[in-house]
């Protein structure tokens, strides 16, 4: 390969992770100065506190999936070593099991009832 694409490689695989960092922390003021704007407007606390959750949530799922791919370009290109293999398999389930978790938290049900309450809804618009 050639001299300089290891090094690229590297600084790609940090630019995404900080892409990753940065849609969370930015998502998460983004949603602070979401819920503010709501407050300040006449929504009830509950339902601005719903909607913050759901909107910090949605930013650490999005960041996450940023670091997962820089985790797995890491492992692939740069570092293909059955140690490096082995703490990538970790880290993927680790944030999987995140990902669900916070899914579950955004829906407020299994994903798995999603098709449920779906299929109780007519299709034709008629009851």
């Amino acid at each position: 390969m050639d001299d300089w694409f290891p090094p690229a490689l590297k600084l790609m695989t940090r630019a995404i992770e900080v892409g990753g960092i940065a849609i969370i922390v930015l998502g998460i003021l983004g949603a602070s100065l979401a819920v503010l704007w709501q407050v300040l407007h006449g929504r009830s606390g509950s339902d601005a506190f719903t909607l913050y959750r759901a909107n910090v949530g949605r930013a650490i799922l999005l960041g996450l999936e940023f670091l997962v791919a820089a985790d797995i370009i890491n492992t692939v290109a740069i570092e293909p070593t059955l140690q490096s293999l082995l703490i990538l398999g970790g880290i993927v389930l680790i944030r999987t099991f995140l990902s669900f978790s916070l899914e579950v938290e955004i829906e407020g049900r299994w994903p798995w009832a999603r098709h449920k309450s779906d299929e109780e809804r007519p299709s034709n618009g008629t009851a």
